[in-house]
């Protein structure tokens, strides 16, 4: 008798559920994690050192996912569909955006910018929550960081007559 709801994999092929995928993922994340801070200095519990709380973070990463990875070879989990590539993707575009905007035309721009893509991202978006959204963001963000912080980011460039 075999099992309807876990389908065998064919000769060959390995199973691959979410749960192995997530696992697989957290593992390349924290090693991805712990090659880029190995220059930093560890320190010690006294005097800590700029690279305790990457490697951390990124061990404590590295076997949440080896957790989940071995739970997935005790327990079949839900089979891997086909990985949706759009929230990835309109996230991406709008942090890449963001950066190459926001010291060009200033925040005031690159910020509503950053929003209505990222936003894209979810298929039941809404166009007038999504602007409400943006705008709210914008003037949070501008009143947090400009205001507050007093940080240097240009909020509105246009070249020739105004930067503030």
């Amino acid at each position: 008798m075999t099992d309807q709801t876990h389908p065998r994999p064919g000769p060959g092929r390995a199973p691959l559920s979410q749960d192995r995928v997530a696992g697989l993922t957290l593992i390349a994340i924290s090693g991805l994690a712990l090659w880029a801070s190995s220059d930093l200095a560890m320190g010690t519990l006294r005097f800590i050192g700029p690279g305790m709380m990457p490697k951390l973070l990124a061990t404590l990463v590295g076997v949440t996912g080896v957790i989940l990875l071995a739970l997935s070879f005790l327990k079949p989990g839900e089979a891997m569909s086909s990985i949706p590539l759009r929230g990835p993707v309109c996230v991406l575009a709008g942090i890449l955006a963001f950066a190459l905007t926001v010291q060009t035309v200033g925040f005031a721009v690159a910020a509503p910018l950053l929003a209505l893509l990222a936003g894209l991202a979810d298929k039941d978006m809404r166009w007038l929550e999504l602007l409400g959204f943006a705008a709210f963001m914008t003037v949070g963000c501008i009143l947090v960081f400009k205001v507050g912080l007093s940080l240097p980011i240009p909020v509105l460039i246009i070249p020739g007559i105004i930067q503030y």
